[in-house]
């Protein structure tokens, strides 16, 4: 919730477009369980990229969001997940 919170408008309204709370969160936690998780959510012709997709994801959320929100994200995910997210560049800008 609080990283939805720091989104603007109308990526926070496709951040919570179909999310059921009580279907959260997934148990899915090798990198490739969570690509099909993503890939079913994506279009048909990404759904072939959804690691690749999941990493640019994780990397504009490093990029964009203060470092303390980006570590409070990086704790919760699987340990093999964490893999996944992008070096700290040493500075989130905040303002996403």
């Amino acid at each position: 919730m609080h990283l939805g919170a720091q989104l603007p408008l109308l990526i926070r309204g496709v951040y919570y477009e179909g999310w059921r709370p009580a279907k959260t969160p997934a148990d899915e936690r090798q990198p490739a369980e969570f690509a099909a998780l993503v890939a079913a959510q994506l279009p048909p012709s990404f759904a072939r990229e959804a690691l690749r997709a999941t990493q640019a994801v994780f990397g504009l959320l490093e990029k964009e969001l203060d470092r303390g929100e980006t570590t409070k994200i990086i704790a919760t995910l699987p340990s093999p997940l964490r893999r996944l997210w992008p070096a700290p560049t040493g500075g989130g800008s905040g303002s996403a």
